[in-house]
Protein backbone atom coordinates (compact mmCIF):
# COMPACT_ATOMS: atom_id res chain seq x y z
CA UNK A 1 0.00 0.00 0.00
CA UNK A 2 1.39 3.22 -0.99
CA UNK A 3 0.85 6.49 1.23
CA UNK A 4 -0.34 9.15 0.07
CA UNK A 5 -2.57 7.28 -2.44
CA UNK A 6 -4.89 10.38 -4.30
CA UNK A 7 -6.83 7.67 -5.52
CA UNK A 8 -7.79 6.63 -2.29
CA UNK A 9 -7.95 10.11 -0.91
CA UNK A 10 -10.87 10.65 -3.84
CA UNK A 11 -12.81 7.60 -3.02
CA UNK A 12 -12.94 8.28 0.50
CA UNK A 13 -14.36 11.85 0.24
CA UNK A 14 -16.65 11.20 -2.31
CA UNK A 15 -17.69 8.51 0.08
CA UNK A 16 -17.76 11.52 3.11
CA UNK A 17 -19.58 13.68 -0.16
CA UNK A 18 -22.30 11.44 -0.86
CA UNK A 19 -22.71 10.53 2.51
CA UNK A 20 -23.80 14.16 3.46
CA UNK A 21 -25.74 14.79 0.53
CA UNK A 22 -27.43 11.81 1.11
CA UNK A 23 -27.75 11.70 5.13
CA UNK A 24 -26.37 8.69 5.59
CA UNK A 25 -23.86 6.79 7.67
CA UNK A 26 -20.85 6.31 5.88
CA UNK A 27 -20.94 2.56 6.50
CA UNK A 28 -24.23 2.81 4.94
CA UNK A 29 -22.68 4.53 1.52
CA UNK A 30 -19.82 1.78 1.46
CA UNK A 31 -22.49 -0.76 1.30
CA UNK A 32 -24.70 0.88 -1.13
CA UNK A 33 -22.16 1.69 -3.30
CA UNK A 34 -20.92 -2.28 -3.17
CA UNK A 35 -17.65 -3.72 -4.32
CA UNK A 36 -17.70 -3.98 -7.89
CA UNK A 37 -18.22 0.50 -8.26
CA UNK A 38 -15.97 0.29 -5.08
CA UNK A 39 -13.06 -1.02 -7.16
CA UNK A 40 -14.41 1.35 -10.11
CA UNK A 41 -13.99 4.44 -8.66
CA UNK A 42 -11.06 3.83 -6.85
CA UNK A 43 -9.59 2.65 -10.40
CA UNK A 44 -10.86 5.25 -12.31
CA UNK A 45 -10.17 8.25 -9.51
CA UNK A 46 -7.67 9.61 -11.64
CA UNK A 47 -10.41 10.62 -14.25
CA UNK A 48 -13.14 11.09 -12.08
CA UNK A 49 -11.51 13.80 -9.94
CA UNK A 50 -11.28 16.01 -12.82
CA UNK A 51 -15.34 16.19 -12.98
CA UNK A 52 -17.04 18.31 -10.02
CA UNK A 53 -17.62 16.67 -6.98
CA UNK A 54 -21.62 17.12 -7.25
CA UNK A 55 -22.00 15.45 -10.54
CA UNK A 56 -19.90 12.24 -9.57
CA UNK A 57 -22.01 11.89 -6.47
CA UNK A 58 -25.07 12.18 -8.48
CA UNK A 59 -23.81 9.93 -10.92
CA UNK A 60 -23.12 7.27 -8.41
CA UNK A 61 -26.43 8.15 -6.06
CA UNK A 62 -28.46 7.30 -8.99
CA UNK A 63 -26.19 4.36 -10.55
CA UNK A 64 -26.36 2.66 -7.16
CA UNK A 65 -29.82 3.95 -5.88
CA UNK A 66 -28.59 5.39 -2.51
CA UNK A 67 -31.88 7.05 -1.15
CA UNK A 68 -31.97 9.91 1.57
CA UNK A 69 -31.98 8.89 5.05
CA UNK A 70 -31.97 10.49 8.76
CA UNK A 71 -28.63 10.86 9.45
CA UNK A 72 -26.85 14.55 9.49
CA UNK A 73 -23.95 14.99 11.63
CA UNK A 74 -23.32 18.38 9.79
CA UNK A 75 -26.16 19.64 11.11
CA UNK A 76 -25.56 18.42 14.65
CA UNK A 77 -22.06 20.14 14.93
CA UNK A 78 -21.78 22.91 16.99
CA UNK A 79 -18.39 23.45 15.76
CA UNK A 80 -17.46 24.64 12.32
CA UNK A 81 -18.07 21.31 10.44
CA UNK A 82 -14.60 20.10 8.68
CA UNK A 83 -15.03 19.51 4.77
CA UNK A 84 -15.56 16.39 3.04
CA UNK A 85 -11.82 16.53 1.76
CA UNK A 86 -10.66 16.77 5.75
CA UNK A 87 -12.47 13.38 6.51
CA UNK A 88 -11.76 11.83 3.24
CA UNK A 89 -8.32 12.79 3.93
CA UNK A 90 -8.55 11.32 7.31
CA UNK A 91 -10.02 7.84 6.26
CA UNK A 92 -7.22 7.56 3.64
CA UNK A 93 -4.62 8.03 5.75
CA UNK A 94 -6.59 5.66 8.25
CA UNK A 95 -6.52 2.63 5.48
CA UNK A 96 -3.13 3.37 4.17
CA UNK A 97 -1.87 2.47 8.28
CA UNK A 98 -3.85 -0.57 8.20
CA UNK A 99 -4.33 -1.63 4.80
CA UNK A 100 -2.94 -5.69 3.79
CA UNK A 101 -2.91 -6.27 -0.17
CA UNK A 102 -6.62 -5.33 -0.91
CA UNK A 103 -7.11 -1.16 -0.17
CA UNK A 104 -10.88 -1.95 -0.60
CA UNK A 105 -11.56 -4.55 1.47
CA UNK A 106 -9.63 -2.46 4.35
CA UNK A 107 -12.06 0.46 3.53
CA UNK A 108 -14.96 -1.76 3.84
CA UNK A 109 -13.38 -3.11 7.34
CA UNK A 110 -12.64 0.76 8.25
CA UNK A 111 -16.17 2.23 7.61
CA UNK A 112 -17.67 -0.77 8.69
CA UNK A 113 -16.31 -0.87 11.93
CA UNK A 114 -16.78 1.32 15.58
CA UNK A 115 -14.58 4.18 14.34
CA UNK A 116 -16.80 5.14 11.51
CA UNK A 117 -19.33 6.85 14.34
CA UNK A 118 -16.95 8.48 16.02
CA UNK A 119 -14.68 10.06 13.09
CA UNK A 120 -18.39 11.17 11.99
CA UNK A 121 -19.04 12.98 15.50
CA UNK A 122 -17.60 16.82 14.55
CA UNK A 123 -18.14 17.65 18.16
CA UNK A 124 -15.81 16.00 19.43
CA UNK A 125 -11.97 16.47 18.20
CA UNK A 126 -11.64 12.79 17.56
CA UNK A 127 -11.24 13.04 13.58
CA UNK A 128 -8.52 15.72 13.92
CA UNK A 129 -6.26 13.41 15.93
CA UNK A 130 -2.92 12.30 14.67
CA UNK A 131 -3.19 9.28 12.00
CA UNK A 132 -0.89 7.42 14.89
CA UNK A 133 -3.08 7.98 17.21
CA UNK A 134 -6.28 6.35 14.94
CA UNK A 135 -4.41 4.03 13.86
CA UNK A 136 -3.45 2.80 17.56
CA UNK A 137 -7.68 3.06 18.70
CA UNK A 138 -8.53 1.17 15.06
CA UNK A 139 -6.53 -1.88 16.06
CA UNK A 140 -6.94 -1.53 19.82
CA UNK A 141 -10.87 -1.41 18.92
CA UNK A 142 -11.33 1.71 21.15
CA UNK A 143 -10.23 4.85 22.05
CA UNK A 144 -7.37 4.38 23.87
Amino acid sequence: MKKNDSALFFLCSLIEFIGRRQKRRRGEVVDALGDETLRRIYTYADTLHCEPMEQVADCFISLCDIHEGEYDNVLACRYEVPDYWTIGEVYERLIEDVSGEDVVRTLKDVYGSWIDEKISDYNTDFYYQSREYLRECYLAGEIL
